[in-house]
């Protein structure tokens, strides 16, 4: 009998980094309001309400994390894999929302001006693109690999580039009075957060909805499978991601009439196909000596 591998690469691994850049972001979302209320920054404690939210997002996705982990069960036969797409999917949501309030209180602010301390806020957002700028190393590698990560990366990003229109707005206030700097950068940078939201949110949906992974196209993996001899046509196939990394494929292989212990060696040398050549990890094959007719197929 063929062996399917549901395990979820590296999920366990990357609950170290994301402990360790929660750590980082709470404890300078504390640091940031408070000296946003000493300095009267308004830019700081938004920043600081903004790392608020990057906090709760980074426990969301410590959580999927561990959920994703739990073993399949009679009713969740796929387990829980998914919990990382709908944490991505809820961190995009947030960062769209972040935006959203960002504009509005750069508007604001460009009408009402404040006066601020601008050297104790450019010494608190100094140090808060120094705990930013640890935060993205530590979850950069680990990005790449889980969508639910890449949303946390993502929250981690928009904070450092919040911590350097701080940076910036305070000096052109400290040296050129240029109170108005200040919600112009930060429409600037909500602009970068919304394009990396709306990346995270379409990945995230494209995945809830079973399409097929971007880097895979259905002809290109029908004629590869179309060489293995012995295979005459390949229809009413399926490709989709369970979760970031774990692709799977269901096909009907019409074949000419055979023996069992064939066929099932024609299985294998597929399976082996798919998963050297496209990362298929998992696959459900159904072996036919004839095409089944359109009306009982469904996704026709």
């Amino acid at each position: 009998m063929t062996e399917h591998s549901h395990e979820r690469p590296a999920s366990a691994a990357v609950s170290r980094p994301l402990l360790l850049a929660f750590a980082i972001t709470a404890s300078f979302t504390v640091i940031e309001f408070i000296g946003g209320l000493l300095s009267q920054s308004l830019a700081l404690m938004s920043d600081a309400g903004h790392m608020l939210t990057d906090s709760l997002a980074l426990l969301l996705s410590l959580w999927a994390v561990r959920v994703a982990l739990r073993p399949a069960t009679t009713e969740k036969t796929y387990g829980y894999m998914r919990t990382e797409i709908l944490a991505a999917l809820i961190n995009g949501a947030a960062l769209i929302a972040i935006f959203i309030i960002i504009l509005l209180e750069a508007i604001d602010r460009m009408l009402n001006p404040p006066t601020v301390d601008s050297s104790l806020m450019l010494l608190v957002a100094v140090a808060g693109l120094g705990a930013n700028a640890a935060g993205i190393i530590v979850l950069h590698d680990r990005s790449k690999a889980s969508l639910n990560v890449r949303g946390a990366f993502l929250h981690m990003a928009g904070d450092f580039l919040s911590s350097v229109g701080v940076i910036v707005g305070a000096l052109l206030i400290m040296f050129f009075d240029l109170e108005i700097a200040d919600p112009i950068l930060s429409i600037m940078i909500g602009l970068i957060i919304a394009y990396g939201a709306w990346r995270l949110v379409t990945q995230s949906t494209s995945i809830l909805l079973e399409s097929v992974p971007p880097h895979l196209t259905l002809p290109d993996v029908k004629a590869k499978m179309l060489t293995i001899k012995g295979i005459d046509d390949v229809h009413d196939l399926h490709i989709w991601t369970l979760t970031s990394g774990v692709h799977s494929l269901s096909a009907h292989l019409v074949v000419k009439d055979c023996l069992v212990s064939k066929c099932s060696d024609l299985i294998k040398r597929c399976e082996t196909l798919l998963k050297e050549e496209f990362s298929i990890s998992h696959t459900t094959l159904q072996i036919e000596c004839e095409e089944c007719s359109e009306e009982k197929c469904v996704f026709k």
